[in-house]
């Protein structure tokens, strides 16, 4: 049953706009999900301004989760890595107890193109909320594609539909890019406490209600089940919750106390910046 509709919110980042959807007033979360912003969809001229990248910046408590439907954007963090992850790849990054990264627009900047993508967080159990910082990648054709007529998806992370994603995750979870053709259906996982719906194009209908891109339909346990009037492109996530969990700028912890001495520790520089690109970061924000 369809429990909430979440309308993303636009938001400017200096350089291009993102719809921010999670978190959102009472559904902070869905499964461990705490943070998920729509990137884009955008069309860059070449040399667009570094003002549109996102400088080096710190998180403790979550994993990041990339993933592009179009587009480049060049990672680099503070345990070495430097990485381009391109549409349908995943870059998955454990902040554990502290890691820095940035996110540029290279090759956007030398020739222009089209950018769209989504960027999530994922919180951590408790019990890997300190653990060690780390990054992996993983190429598109290790990502499981589950494949019906009219529709087709690539189970990004986690386990869904009797098959497993090889990345890393630390708490039940699923995280699939579901292309569906006019007239496809797509159901949900039921196995999964808390479940959600992003449509990122297209529109989908659900008990003969019709939803928009932009939307996120989160849906109460039990069946659940998408049919496209037109092709559409459906982000589906969730999983078990994991605790109450705070969030201020880009920390995530389940201690108010934690976040403070993150906050502290970015602010005295005790956070190393990423190893190719430390010549610049994200101040802290002011309070309020």
């Amino acid at each position: 049953m369809l429990e909430h509709v979440i309308d993303q919110r636009r938001r400017d980042l200096g350089g291009f706009e993102v719809g921010r959807v999670l978190p959102y007033g009472s559904h902070r979360m869905v499964g461990p999900f705490i943070f998920f912003d729509h990137m884009g969809p955008v069309d860059f001229p070449p040399g667009i301004p570094r003002s549109a990248d996102v400088r080096p910046h710190p998180h403790i408590g979550l994993a990041t989760v990339t993933y592009l439907f179009a587009g480049e954007i060049m990672h680099r963090d503070s345990v070495g890595s430097e990485q381009a992850i391109r549409p349908g790849e995943v870059n998955w990054m454990t902040a554990g107890r502290g890691i820095t990264h940035s996110e540029r627009f290279e090759r956007m900047r030398a020739g222009g193109g089209h950018m769209d993508g989504i960027q999530s967080w994922v919180a951590l159990p408790a019990e890997a909320e300190e653990t060690d910082p780390a990054f992996a990648h993983h190429a598109s054709d290790e990502l499981p594609l589950l494949a019906e007529t009219g529709s087709s998806a690539r189970l990004i992370a986690g386990a869904a539909f009797g098959v497993r994603s090889p990345v890393k995750v630390h708490s039940p979870m699923f995280y699939l890019h579901c292309s569906l053709q006019a007239g496809a259906r797509s159901a949900l996982p039921t196995e999964y406490s808390e479940r959600a719906a992003y449509i990122a194009s297209g529109s989908v209908e659900v008990d003969g209600t019709r939803f928009h891109a932009g939307q996120m339909l989160v849906f109460a346990k039990g069946e659940a089940v998408l049919s496209a009037p037109a092709p559409a492109v459906v982000m589906l996530l969730g999983g078990e919750p994991v605790g109450e969990r705070f969030i201020e700028w880009n920390f995530v912890s389940s201690s108010k106390r934690r976040i403070e001495q993150a906050k502290a520790d970015w602010r005295a520089g005790r956070m190393e910046l990423p190893t190719l690109d430390n010549q610049e970061f994200i101040p802290l924000p002011s309070p309020g």
